[in-house]
């Protein structure tokens, strides 16, 4: 996709790519600022040659005022995830202890599987089944 956004933007030119800046810049903007364990460093460095391209292509100040746009726009969803959640925590508790719980339980699972990667002879205790029973509020 990417590399057809790349073409499609050098096959539009300077004048007509203009008003699908902001659409061709999300996705690059979310690749470049992705944080994934498994993420892929072509993808990477493919988003970034297609940056500088569309720089060169729109000039550096047009560039500029959409990308900024798009990252405002980000930041702005972000903090629109991280209220919601907030609110949620404070709407429904339940929902919240559950997944608190889950969480938890998946953290100690990956310090066992770290454990256990760092000394093989050592086997960390590990439970048998993964069902909402398991998840559920022990009172």
């Amino acid at each position: 996709i990417f590399k057809f956004l790349g073409a499609i933007s050098v096959d539009l030119g300077k004048d007509r790519i203009k008003p699908y800046l902001l659409t061709i810049l999300t996705p690059l903007y979310r690749e470049l600022n992705s944080n994934y364990a498994e993420q892929d460093p072509t993808l990477k460095n493919l988003s970034q040659e297609i940056i500088e391209l569309l720089k060169k292509l729109v000039g550096l100040e047009a560039f500029s005022l959409a990308f900024s746009s798009v990252q405002k726009q980000a930041n702005q969803k972000r903090a629109m995830r991280k209220k919601q959640r907030a609110l949620q925590t404070v709407a429904n508790p339940d929902i919240a202890a559950r997944r608190k719980l889950k969480r938890h339980k998946n953290k100690a699972e990956t310090r066992k599987r770290k454990i256990e990667s760092l000394r093989p002879m050592h086997k960390a205790k590990r439970h048998r089944s993964h069902t909402l029973k398991d998840l559920a509020m022990v009172e």
